[in-house]
């Protein structure tokens, strides 16, 4: 063992004697994983398998003078008619002033919360925000400030409310509008699967910060192609674009791609361009990528999308009455919430057993996966089931048969060592 070894693997030891190592699956059991009923991964609109997406692909590709590669980073060989065609295409098609590529939408929130945000100025953020912002925020230039960043209660308006205040009482700027004011929200939480009260957070924004100092980031990652009209997300379907200071789309869930793009003003993308690491330290996204977002942007603008999402969440509202109904022992299983917004594709089932009832659950057939801490709070450990388009209500109700069998077996406590 090296010395390197040997310097990490108490990490790992202490990891993996609590029960919370991390671990990437072999290859023998990603092959069993492609018998189940797939309940966990986030093609939520199932078009990595719809034969229209892929002849559409197909086609682009053909058309494309360049496929493989992609020349480099944006600022320099990167920076190629495709890629700037793309982003005015996604720009008219969000309805926003401008569009920013990136490879991922973890390198967009890294790249605008570790450049944006300046010293004096305040980060406010839903303690369940996705860990991007958190990797983000800690190395702006705002953080530099004790208690620059705040964290308030998840999806509470009235916590975000006091957290304004007390920074108004505080800081003369904030009031003043020459300090801003950053509201960090996801419009889809990606493991409680509720929806941000997105109105009732700008309302409270423009009342304590009259000034216009008060700039709310929506990630829309888990609801791109899903919500609003032609997929644009749940911002669009609420019809409040003009008071989100940006919005994040990502394409590697429910659009069957991979990358990202940050809609906001041409200055901040002026500016980003400039200071966000990611976008100027990275390779920019394949010829290949682009035109995959394309084909699937096309299915969007014509409206071949819209039986996948209204199947889908169909699926999302059927599931939750079928499961309120089974009526389950709440200290065994149960969910986050008791209502929400709009049905979503993302349920999570807490449960202080998570780990053997998915390894149960996967031993009758169905694709589901254990979320423990350190990725959710303590005490917070779920099965988190991923709803899609092309689900059956058949595999729904044995899904839940099989949370009834497992609650009724003798061997809830078991927890195998693959998990």
């Amino acid at each position: 063992m090296s010395t390197l070894d040997a310097q990490i693997k108490p990490a790992l030891d202490s990891r993996r004697d609590r029960g919370i190592l991390r671990r990437l699956p072999s290859s023998s059991a990603l092959r069993d994983a492609i018998t189940r009923a797939d309940f966990s991964s986030n093609d939520y609109l199932s078009l990595a398998t719809s034969p229209s997406l892929k002849a559409r692909f197909i086609e682009k590709i053909g058309s494309f003078p360049r496929i493989l590669g992609s020349g480099g980073s944006r600022l320099l060989d990167g920076g190629t008619l495709e890629h700037a065609e793309l982003e005015e295409r996604l720009a008219a098609f969000f309805k926003s002033p401008a569009a920013l590529l990136y490879t991922s939408g973890y390198d967009a929130n890294v790249g605008f919360f570790g450049s944006v945000p300046a010293e004096g100025d305040l980060v406010i953020y839903d303690e369940l925000i996705h860990a991007s912002v958190h990797d983000g925020m800690r190395t702006s230039r705002a953080a530099r400030i004790p208690g620059a960043l705040q964290p308030f209660k998840h999806n509470d308006v009235d916590a975000l409310r006091s957290v304004i205040e007390g920074a108004i009482r505080t800081q003369p700027s904030f009031e003043e509008g020459t300090g801003s004011v950053f509201v960090a929200i996801e419009s889809l939480y990606s493991m409680d699967g509720d929806i941000a009260p997105i109105n009732a957070i700008c309302d409270v924004v423009d009342k304590l910060l009259p000034a216009g100092n008060g700039h709310i980031i929506v990630d829309e990652a888990h609801a791109t192609g899903i919500y609003g009209p032609q997929g644009r997300g749940i911002v669009a379907y609420l019809g409040l674009e003009s008071r989100i200071t940006a919005r994040l789309h990502t394409f590697g869930k429910a659009l069957a791609s991979s990358g990202a793009v940050f809609l906001t003003s041409a200055t901040v993308r002026e500016y980003l361009i400039n200071y966000s690491r990611p976008q100027v330290f990275t390779t920019a996204m394949s010829f290949s990528t682009v035109a995959n977002i394309h084909a699937v942007f096309d299915m969007l603008e014509y409206g071949e999308y819209l039986p996948y999402s209204e199947r889908l969440q169909g699926l999302a509202r059927y599931f939750v009455e079928q499961f309120l109904a089974h009526q389950f022992a709440p200290e065994l299983v149960r969910l986050p919430w008791s209502k929400t917004l709009l049905y979503t594709p993302i349920v999570p089932l807490l449960s202080p057993c998570a780990k053997p009832l998915a390894l149960y659950l996967q031993g009758r057939g169905f694709l589901v996966r254990p979320i423990t801490h350190p990725t959710v709070p303590k005490g917070q450990d779920r099965v988190r089931v991923c709803l899609h388009a092309n689900n059956t209500e058949d595999q729904i109700n044995g899904l839940l048969k099989g949370i009834r069998s497992w609650i009724e077996s003798d061997d809830r406590g078991v927890v195998a060592s693959k998990l």
